[in-house]
């Protein structure tokens, strides 16, 4: 098995760049003799919106601002001083832990209240905008405290790693790719594609024990141990555990809708994602830098444009497969006994009592009673989670840039 990072990788200083003179304007990064073919970030996982492991991103020399010194060399964006690249060098770290933790975490209580609404066929109130969904967050935690808007945040972070790891383990013991090459094909594609449903199918019993603790409500909820969500999804597969009532769906039955929407998942935030960057690099092609130019503009263009790439495709994703998971979360948590918050009022309590026989009697039972918007129920909680984001990143961002003209 082969190292999966470069020769000479040296932590966060490794910008993937290939080997260079030691100089005025530039130092070394390492020795690699490959090009930057090293991804930090995970492999796509349910509920994270982190770059996708396969991908090859280009570091952002050739045709942009930081290709100043050439294809190869490393731009001079220590210029203001050892203040400056010392800022420089935990730059990228910083930008995407900001990013990453508003996508877990911030972001959880509009998770939460989105699984909800989703699964609430009583609901008459849809809450298909921003306004509707913070008034309710507001009155529910009002009448239960906040750890009602934080809960399953702990089973959810379990979740990526089981799928991480299954992943993982998967694609060392079979020919199945993991990260496709440059010169894919139909073959690699498919196999490819066959690893992320595989390892959505393995997980998917975790994913539906987190499903019930983000939407259980926390009137009649016991306090969970960090690894129940482990245990239930064990208890589900063989049988055992918590009892559920007759109308609990079969595994198989959730194996083939979970495996659509995890691939669909992938295959659309991964072309949008690469189109994003594609239309980035080629803008700032054309603008290229002058001796007036700083270093923080530099900075800017060289780690936001991945930042921007990877919310626009988590963003679509989540808008065309929305319908999509509604009818996925309602097959998950029929049949558990879950008692879920009344979303209309905040201020009671629903059973979920739903009989769908499977995807397609689900898809139409919610035509039928609840309409096409029915399926768009919550639908306002991924307008506030999204502009939540956007405002972290712009801040993030107008943060870093102070910073580094006050070092300068």
């Amino acid at each position: 098995m082969h190292p999966r990072r470069p020769e000479g990788f040296d932590g966060l200083g490794y910008r993937g760049g290939g080997r260079e003179e030691p100089g005025p304007a530039a130092r070394p990064f390492g020795s690699g003799s490959e090009p930057g073919h090293w991804v930090t970030s995970p492999p796509d996982i349910p509920g994270s919106r982190n770059l996708h492991w396969g991908e090859k991103t280009p570091p952002y020399g050739a045709g942009t601002p930081l290709a100043g010194a050439g294809l190869n060399e490393e731009p001079n964006l220590g210029a203001g001083g050892p203040g400056a690249e010392q800022l420089n060098r935990f730059a990228g770290f910083g930008i995407g832990l900001a990013s990453l933790f508003t996508e877990n975490v911030l972001a959880h209580p509009c998770i939460v209240l989105r699984r909800q609404c989703q699964v609430n066929y009583h609901a008459r109130n849809y809450h298909l905008t921003p306004f509707t969904i913070v008034n309710i967050m507001y009155s529910i935690n009002k009448t239960q405290g906040p750890r009602a808007l934080w809960k399953g945040m702990g089973s959810t972070f379990i979740v990526q790693g089981i799928t991480l790891g299954t992943e993982g383990i998967i694609s060392e013991f079979t020919p199945l790719p993991r990260e496709l090459s440059h010169k894919w094909n139909l073959k690699q594609i498919g196999g490819h594609l066959l690893l992320k449903g595989l390892t959505h199918a393995i997980a998917m019993p975790f994913y539906s024990a987190s499903l019930i603790e983000t939407v259980q409500s926390e009137i009649i909820r016991d306090n969970p141990g960090i690894l129940d969500c482990v245990k239930e999804g064990i208890g589900r597969v063989v049988g055992m555990g918590v009892p559920h009532s007759k109308r609990l769906l079969p595994l198989m039955v959730l194996t083939f809708p979970t495996a659509l929407h995890g691939v669909l998942h992938y295959v659309i935030s991964s072309i949008v994602q690469k189109l994003v960057l594609f239309v980035l690099k080629r803008d700032n092609s054309h603008n290229l830098p002058t001796e007036s130019s700083t270093s923080v503009q530099s900075m800017l263009d060289a780690y936001f444009p991945e930042l921007i790439a990877s919310f626009a495709a988590s963003l679509c994703a989540d808008v065309m497969l929305y319908p999509l998971e509604t009818v996925l979360h309602r097959l998950h948590i029929q049949g558990t006994r879950t008692i879920i918050d009344n979303t209309d009022l905040g201020y009671e309590v629903l059973p979920i009592n739903t009989q769908y026989e499977g995807m397609r009697d689900c898809i139409n039972t919610i035509k039928q009673e609840e309409g096409m918007l029915g399926f768009y129920k919550g639908f306002g909680a991924v307008i506030v989670q999204y502009t939540l984001h956007v405002a972290v990143l712009q801040l993030t961002k107008i943060i870093y840039s102070t910073l580094l003209q006050n070092v300068s």
